[in-house]
């Protein structure tokens, strides 16, 4: 994944109401991000941010994030990688975040220009006020890599000892979705599962109907439920749908899904008439919308890296962690 050091040829419009802005996300030792606070004076003032700043013109990308690091923190960036785009119109201008890891800096961050700054867990960072342009961010940064889906468990036994099983294999996000069992059995053990799993140990996503919204977990939507939507459902922690197409992608970015499962990418045999996206279909439809995805369909747990270099947020499964 890779963006254009300039704004010309077919990249975003940069008529005087748009503003390009280079942005880091830097972690320390311990995996916690650091955070800043806008001066009060400023657009989006006294909301957190992650560091960065606006490009020049002419300037490269990569060496306004390199400039403004060292104006702003006093650190010299050694290395980083391109993480997501962000294009979002607020009601008096246009904003373009180019995001960026930080990989490595030589040292100490400090506010250089008096603003305040702290370290903050990633599961944390909901916490802190931020500008809507940095939402994605956010939820790219909360979620893990990993995104089960618990089906085909049979019995509620069956889906009792998958589920357990997922969470000692330590995976953090999961779609309850037993689509084998009856709404009567599915809605009995949904609470069960919900007081195990919507915790800091692990999410839980379930299927709409019949749950009102749930505060401590999420709602996973199938790609017909997109299409119905003309807004995000309100009171999830999350809400996710499931895509197949560049469409689906795009209706999830606008209204507002905080993730979503994009297959298949590769032949699956439970799907075998399903035509696969392949790798290069897939970064190109990643490339083109600032949502987390999740890629599913014939993956192996050895893709998790594949996936991440093309700008996935990671991949999901039904079997793929049940080992």
């Amino acid at each position: 994944m890779t963006f254009p050091t300039t704004m010309s040829g077919s990249t975003p419009n940069t008529a005087p109401e748009s503003i390009h802005v280079a942005v880091g996300v830097i972690r320390n030792d311990r995996g916690d991000i650091l955070i800043t606070r806008r001066p009060d004076h400023v657009h989006q003032g006294g909301l957190w941010e992650f560091p960065g700043g606006k490009r020049e013109p002419g300037e490269a990308v990569d060496q306004a994030l390199r400039r403004e690091l060292r104006e702003e923190l006093g650190i010299t960036l050694l290395s980083s990688t391109p993480l997501m785009r962000i294009q979002h119109r607020y009601p008096d201008r246009r904003v373009i975040l180019d995001v960026y890891e930080v990989e490595a800096f030589l040292g100490q961050p400090h506010g250089r220009e008096e603003q305040p700054l702290v370290w903050v867990r990633p599961e944390k960072l909901d916490r802190y006020p931020f500008p809507e342009a940095n939402r994605p961010i956010l939820n790219r940064l909360c979620l893990p890599p990993w995104y089960a889906v618990l089906e085909g468990g049979g019995s509620a036994g069956g889906y009792r000892e998958r589920f357990h099983t997922l969470l000692e294999q330590g995976v953090k996000l999961i779609y309850w979705r037993g689509r084998d069992l009856s709404i009567e059995e599915y809605t009995s053990l949904t609470p069960e599962f919900l007081g195990i799993a919507g915790t800091p140990k692990a999410k839980l996503m379930i299927r709409g109907k019949p749950f009102e919204a749930v505060e401590n977990a999420g709602l996973h939507l199938s790609s017909r439920q997109l299409q119905d939507l003309k807004k995000r459902p309100s009171g999830w922690w999350k809400v996710s749908a499931a895509c197949h197409n560049l469409a689906d992608l795009r209706r999830a970015q606008a209204i507002g899904l905080d993730f979503v499962v994009l297959s298949p990418v590769l032949a699956t045999a439970t799907h075998p008439a399903a035509i696969p996206l392949g790798w290069t279909k897939a970064a190109q439809w990643i490339s083109q919308v600032a949502l987390p995805i999740y890629l599913m369909g014939g993956l192996h747990l050895e893709d998790l890296e594949t996936a991440k270099k093309i700008g996935a947020q990671g991949i999901a499964g039904i079997r793929l962690f049940l080992f």
